[in-house]
Order: structure tokens, then C-alpha cells, then sequence
């Protein structure tokens, strides 16, 4: 069994793949954990993770960037069913249009958009940082067990998704209002936090992620 965590360029990936790691060794499955700019890697993965940090469109061309890629996250994804998890910007890019310096197209695998936080009009500080609690909407999602109300979880972002069908908000954060933390359909999810810094609540997210059987 692979778990391949997609390298674009975007963001130090060794922090996710020793968070990976770790939760591996915790539930003890024999998974390894690997990190590759190689489509064919993906390919072969059993489970898929899409990390992302900084800018929307700056995310989407390093994966345009890189020969393949996309086409083959589509046939892994949403042909074969392979159990996906796309971290932070990785999650928004599964939007259909991101609206950060411009108007940008995602995915399109969650219909929706990435706009600014609405806290923003509100007076409050953007970026949204550091440690909020979860409202979990979805506690019976195989991927938020154990997870509950209160639990905390790692933010940076000032953009957001604003999902066209609400149901795909499994959890969410209160931040000048609710602001989308963890969406999810079929075999996909992506949460707006970072695992690997969200400690014990990181954790378990990844651990359960890797039992999943969608």
C-alpha cells in the first residue's frame, strides 16, 4: 500500500510527510509514505494526499507545470476512487474557480468558489491564523471519528471555499462567521487546516484517513 503526496512546489512538504509518517507507525498499517512530482507515482497510489500553501493560482499552475499531473489525478480520483485528501490550498483547488489576485480555474471536482474570508468586513484580521475550534457538522464522516465539537485545529488562510451545495461542509470554523474547515463527497475530502500542525486533532484526522475505505 502508497500514499504519495503530490510535490508541486508548493510549501515544505516534509512536515506533512513526518505527520504521515507518524500516524502510519501510530495505527500501524503498512503503509509507506511517499513523496513524488511523478505522475506515475500517483498513478500507482493507493491513497493520495495534495498539499498547497500560498496563492490559489500560484498553486494551480505548479500543478499544470508538471506534465500529466492533472489528468492522472483525474483518473486516480474521480475514475478509480482512490481516497484523496487535499490540505489547505490543496483543498481549495478542488473548487471551480478561485477568486485570490484574479479569477482562477480549480478543478472543479466540489462545485464552488475560493473568495475572501468575510471577516475581512468585518474588521477582523486577515490572514485567519492559528488554533479555532471545530463545529462538526458531519460526525458520523468515517474521517472526522473521534473528532468533536471544540477540538482545535491549525489555521492560515484569506480565502476560503464557499461550496454551492452546503452539504459538503463536514466541519467548519467560526472566523466573522463559518468559514468552510473541512468539505468532503464520495471518496474526497480536504480540510482548510493544517493537520500536520494541528497536533492530536491533525493526528487522528490522518489516522482515520488512512483507514478510510470509501
Amino acid at each position: 500500500m502508497s500514499l504519495v503526496i503530490v510535490d508541486y512546489g508548493s510549501g515544505n512538504l516534509r512536515s506533512a510527510a513526518k505527520a504521515f509518517e507518524r500516524a502510519v507507525a501510530e495505527t500501524g498499517l503498512a503503509e509507506d509514505v511517499i513523496v513524488s512530482s511523478d505522475p506515475r507515482a500517483v498513478a500507482q497510489a493507493d491513497r493520495i494526499v495534495l498539499p498547497g500553501v500560498g496563492a490559489f493560482g500560484d498553486c494551480k499552475r505548479g500543478l499544470e507545470a508538471l506534465p500529466g499531473m492533472i489528468e492522472t489525478l483525474h483518473r486516480a480520483v474521480l475514475d478509480a476512487g482512490r481516497p484523496f485528501l487535499g490540505i489547505c490550498v490543496g483543498m481549495q483547488l478542488l473548487a471551480s474557480i478561485g477568486r485570490e489576485h484574479g479569477n482562477h480555474e480549480g478543478l472543479g471536482w466540489i462545485s464552488g468558489e475560493v473568495a475572501l474570508l468575510p471577516a475581512a468586513a468585518g474588521g477582523l484580521k486577515i490572514p485567519h491564523m492559528g488554533w479555532n475550534d471545530l463545529i462538526v457538522h458531519a460526525p458520523d464522516h468515517p474521517v472526522l471519528a473521534g473528532i468533536v465539537p471544540g477540538d482545535h485545529a491549525y489555521f492560515v488562510h484569506s480565502y476560503g471555499f464557499r461550496p454551492a451545495n452546503p452539504a459538503v461542509v463536514l466541519a467548519a470554523a467560526d472566523y466573522g462567521g463559518e468559514v468552510a474547515a473541512v468539505i468532503g463527497r464520495d471518496n474526497i475530502v480536504g480540510t482548510q487546516f493544517h493537520p500536520e500542525k494541528s497536533q492530536r486533532t491533525g493526528l487522528r484526522l490522518i489516522g482515520n484517513f488512512l483507514r478510510w475505505r470509501p
